[in-house]
């Protein structure tokens, strides 16, 4: 049967190329801009800027401390250092660092984390990092955002270039369905709502952000009608306007390619909690590890696609 989507695409793409081509864009509009990598250049696609930036980009080879070190230095000569490296070695590595050089001193570094959840695929648990965004969230200062696809990966790459304070910037490694805008305007803690409902609201980030279109469209022809809301940036929390459409629609699912420990669900959680009690549901991985296989298969086995987000949509009514 197929699908009336409100949003669709022709082509798909990785969003660490999103990155690379916003990270070259962003060195072309300000000579401050700089690039650091734990030598992983080609994977976190930062090749095109050290070729024209040779000046500007500094290998650092598999010292991911020492690469965070550098980098909240170069911060005091006025460089914009862009730091590039898987996110399980981006965060869970060198954490230590991130808080006493960075977050603590409010450097303006951006931690650029690609190959991140269970879409990294074959290379199996050790590199599938699903606790990274509840790690840096935490983190006083910290920026937190998870883009969806390409456009809006490299849309927020230019937005963080102009931001001052540190972030850490969430994208992947698989090809990915290109759904918004080239053109769009990226708001830092600005969640997007892409489709209007009444019934129940649908909070996606990252990859999710296709699986709940895809969901809206399977609960539409059930006769439900879902808000699908595209929180992109996981902190700064654009707490009004969950609580705008939970007022609305009554009950809520949050989806996301992570722990529901202590990911995006939870600060869900605490806002409702806090300010309007309502049933939510959580599409995310349950206190587990990932194991190897193919991006499909395991979001499909680990329930992170639109099948999943639709029987915890109606969980979350039958709450209401």
């Amino acid at each position: 049967m197929s699908l009336d989507l409100k949003f669709t695409y022709t082509e798909k793409k990785d969003t660490r190329s999103g990155f690379g081509d916003g990270f070259l864009e962003a060195g072309r509009r300000n000579p401050n801009v700089v690039g650091l990598c734990a030598d992983l250049i080609g994977s976190l696609k930062m090749g095109d800027f050290q070729k024209e930036f040779p000046d500007r980009f500094f290998q650092t080879g598999i010292a991911e401390a020492n690469m965070i070190g550098l980098a909240a230095g170069l911060t005091l000569g006025g460089k914009i250092p862009f730091a590039g490296t898987f996110a399980n070695f981006a965060t869970g590595r060198v954490y230590d660092q991130i808080r006493q050089s960075v977050a603590y001193s409010d450097k303006n570094v951006k931690i650029c984390a690609s190959h991140a959840g269970l879409t990294l695929g074959e290379d199996g648990a050790t590199h599938q990092i699903l606790e990274d965004l509840g790690m840096m969230k935490m983190l006083p200062h910290m920026t937190v955002i998870n883009p969806c696809d390409y456009n809006q990966t490299k849309a927020a790459t230019l937005a963080i270039a102009e931001h001052e304070g540190p972030v850490y910037l969430r994208f992947g490694r698989p090809s990915w369905p290109i759904f918004t805008p080239a053109d769009q305007k990226f708001e830092i803690g600005k969640a997007w709502k892409m489709i209007d409902g009444k019934d129940v609201t649908i909070f996606a980030t990252g990859h999710l952000v296709w699986e709940a279109v895809v969901a809206e469209a399977m609960l539409r022809q059930e006769g439900i009608h879902a808000e699908v809301i595209n929180i992109h940036t996981i902190k700064p929390l654009d707490e009004e306007a969950i609580l705008e459409s939970v007022k609305k629609t009554g009950c809520a699912v949050s989806a996301e390619e992570h722990q529901i420990n202590g990911g995006l669900g939870d600060s869900i959680a605490q806002t409702l909690a806090r300010h309007n009690p309502a049933p939510l549901e959580y599409v995310g991985v349950n206190d587990s590890f990932g194991e190897s296989g193919t991006p499909t298969q395991l979001l499909e086995k680990y329930g992170l696609n639109a099948e999943n987000i639709v029987k915890a949509a109606k969980r979350a009514l039958a709450r209401k």
